[in-house]
Formats: C-alpha cells, sequence, structure tokens
C-alpha cells in the first residue's frame, strides 16, 4: 500500500499532517514549534533552547521521573532539539503505542516550569555552552553567523551567552512560552503505520484547550554584512577558516540547485575541495554546502590545517569556486544527484525520518511535497541550472573568517 498524506487543522489552528504507510513497521509523531533562536528579543537569546531542556522537567501532574520512565516503559526512542527556527519534540515507538506516545508528548508539550528546575537547569545550559566553546568550529561559526546577520536573528546562538542566559528570568521563559507555543504555531507531525483519524480525535481531546495567540516571525530577506576577521585563542593550535555568502531561501526553487552546487563544491568525499585540499595534504579538513532559512540561504566553506597555511587554503578555496561552471560536467551532475538522492530515499524508509521531513517543511513553508516529488526535483536539476545558480549567487564568501592560536 503505497504511503498516503493527511492533513486536517484543529479547531485551535493546530495543524496535524502525516505521511501513513500501512506496511511500515513503526510510528513516530513529533511536535514542531514553529520558534528558534531567530524568534528571541536579542534579552532573551537562548531562551528557546533553554526552554527545549524544561519540557522534560515535568508538568503539574507528571514528574520528570514519571515523564522519562514512561517513554521508557514503552521502548520510545524520544528526544528534542533547537535549531534557529523550530524547536521539536519527537518520538518513535512500535504502532500500537503510538497513543501512548502521542498522549505523552502532548502532556510535555505544557511544562510546569518550575522555578527551581529552572535554576538548576541554568547551570546545564552554561555548562553546555562551556563545552561548545572547546570545538572551535563552533566558535568561528556562531561568529561568522553573528557577524554576517547582525542585528539579525538568524545569527543569535541558538545556545545563548554567559551573560544572556545568565540574566534570564523564569518569568520571562513562561513569557516567551505562552506567546510561542501555541497551537496556531504548531504542527504534529506523524509516520510509519498510525491511524489518522485516531491522532487526530486524540490531539483534539489532549490539545483542543491550548489558546491561539497568533505568533508570527517576519521572514522578509534580511541585509547582510561583508567582512574579514581573525579570532585568537590560546586553546586551539590549528588554523581554521569560514566563508559565507547569499543562497537562496528555502522557499526559492533554486535550493535544489544550490543543494547540488554545495555538494559538488564541497561534500563528503568526491568534492572539488576535497581532492584540491585534503588529498594534496594543504588541509586537513575542507568542505562547503548550503544552509536554506526562511527569507534568504547561506553558502558556507569550512576548512582546518597548520595556521602558516591559512592564506594558501583560502586561495585554493577561492580557485575552486571561480573555476567551478567551467569544470562541471554531467557526470559530476549525475553524481550528486544521484548521492542526494539516495540520502534522501535512505532516510525516506524510515518514518522517523519521514515525521521529521514533512514536519520541518510544513513549519517552514505550509505545504507537504511527497519523497517521490523531491527526487523529481533534485533529479531535473541541469548543468544550465547550476550556471545561472552561479551567475545571480556565487558561492564565493562575502565574509571570511578565521581562528587561529593565540601569539
Amino acid at each position: 500500500m503505497a504511503v498516503e498524506f493527511k492533513h486536517r487543522v484543529l479547531g485551535n489552528g493546530l495543524t496535524v499532517i502525516a505521511e501513513a504507510d500501512a506496511d511500515a513497521h513503526s510510528a513516530a509523531a513529533g511536535f514542531f514549534v514553529r520558534t528558534g533562536a531567530r524568534d528571541e528579543p536579542l534579552a532573551l537569546m537562548g531562551v528557546s533552547h533553554f526552554l527545549e531542556h524544561m519540557m522534560f522537567k515535568g508538568t503539574e501532574k507528571v514528574s520528570a521521573d514519571e515523564l522519562n520512565q514512561r517513554f521508557d516503559d514503552m521502548g520510545a526512542r524520544h528526544n528534542a532539539y533547537t535549531s534557529g527556527e523550530v524547536t521539536c519534540f519527537y518520538a518513535q515507538v512500535l504502532p500500537e503505542l503510538m497513543g501512548d506516545a502521542l498522549g505523552l508528548l502532548s502532556h510535555m508539550m505544557r511544562p510546569a516550569l518550575r522555578q527551581d528546575d529552572f535554576d538548576t537547569e541554568k547551570n546545564v545550559i552554561l555548562e553546555e555552552i562551556a563545552m561548545y566553546r572547546d570545538n572551535p568550529f563552533w566558535v568561528l561559526y556562531e561568529e561568522a553567523m553573528d557577524r554576517y546577520f547582525r542585528p539579525h536573528g538568524l545569527g543569535y546562538r541558538v545556545l545563548g551567552t554567559d551573560e544572556s542566559i545568565t540574566a534570564l528570568t523564569r518569568d520571562q521563559m513562561a513569557g516567551y512560552f505562552n506567546d510561542r507555543y501555541a497551537p496556531d504555531n504548531m504542527v504534529l507531525s506523524l509516520a510509519g503505520r498510525v491511524d489518522f483519524d485516531r491522532a487526530c480525535e486524540m490531539a483534539e481531546r489532549e490539545c483542543g484547550d491550548w489558546a491561539p495567540t497568533g505568533a508570527r516571525r517576519d521572514t522578509a530577506p534580511p541585509p547582510t554584512n561583508a567582512e574579514e576577521f581573525t579570532l585568537e585563542d590560546e586553546g586551539v593550535h590549528r588554523g581554521y577558516l569560514i566563508g559565507l555568502a547569499p543562497a537562496p531561501s528555502a522557499d526559492d526553487e533554486r535550493r535544489y540547485a544550490a543543494m547540488v552546487l554545495g555538494q559538488l563544491l564541497g561534500g563528503d568525499g568526491n568534492s572539488r575541495l576535497h581532492w584540491a585540499l585534503v588529498e594534496k595534504g594543504i588541509a586537513e579538513e575542507a568542505q562547503a554546502g548550503y544552509d536554506p532559512h526562511e527569507g534568504c540561504g547561506v553558502f558556507m566553506v569550512y576548512a582546518g590545517g597548520e595556521p602558516d597555511r591559512l592564506g594558501t587554503i583560502r586561495g585554493v578555496i577561492n580557485d575552486e569556486i571561480d573555476g567551478l561552471v567551467d569544470s562541471m560536467t554531467e557526470t559530476d551532475l549525475e553524481r550528486i544527484r544521484n548521492r542526494i538522492a539516495t540520502m534522501a530515499t535512505v532516510g525516506g524508509e524510515r518514518p522517523g525520518d519521514r515525521m521529521q521531513r514533512i514536519g520541518r517543511l510544513w513549519a517552514a513553508l505550509q505545504y507537504h511535497r511527497s519523497l517521490e516529488e523531491e527526487l523529481e526535483r533534485i533529479n531535473s536539476v541541469t548543468l544550465d541550472n547550476l550556471r545561472n545558480l552561479y551567475a545571480e549567487m556565487s558561492p564565493m564568501p562575502r565574509l571570511v573568517g578565521t581562528l587561529c592560536p593565540a601569539g
């Protein structure tokens, strides 16, 4: 039996979508909240991620221990994550336990937000921020995004800063929750062997009294900045370079060409940057990619190696980007299309991945596109599409940052 897409909007605005597959051996559910770092006031930077942690601290009726024990008892694979644009809470279970999982997820979406839990978890968040400061890529990436998008929220740090998290209060978090965690700002995504009508009835019963707020997001293309900067850190011993450039937005059909172009330039393994930098021993790592957002997108290049080779590394990157159009062949295109299609197809065989794909797409763009439709668009990308995109939006960095050892 073919995968069937289903869609319903509850009375309070909660959207429920599903890719139902009667032949699947598992089921998955996830609440996608259309909120992330870009939606935060500057003073509350990091509140979305902090709030994600607090959702696991229990409700007025279900303790944190009971919440986790019940997920464990049903053998669920459950977790959550926060990005610049979405916060997701999900569970994957056997089909016969989907009702239990969906009920528990629904309870979880209305947390107690107790002051003592808030105070304890604040220390956890500060430790997480400190841990990421030990990751050179993360340090350079966050600084680059901040400078590139400043003052827009797309440049905000998902974890926040020591200062913003330390100053954050429980009441500020509660206010943010009440505004953003509203049913008309959420999507409930289901996939696998699910009874859609029954799931909608349960969602109406468990979530029907949640009040809509009319929460919105400004999706106008933000201005970006062009500059060069250097960070120095006594804790690093290698040199690192990052570059950012404009790319198509998430709702731009050119995103498929951007995906292919990013993979050709610096995807895992057989890419231009890999052969020009890593295989020749000039750099230890080199990659490029495309990251779509609502209203805009970003091409990114990144490389690391000996600090005194950063100038050479940058020169090679620029040469590879300059020569990208002239060097592209139909063989390259076929290889990259096959790689992307394989990754998408493998994910499409798992209900958990399908639930994520359709949930993120609906949260961002409010429409569904089947895996077959996605593959059709990927496979329809031509060399002329790539050349035209390059002419309109070259991946040549407009902002370049480096991280080097101090001194």
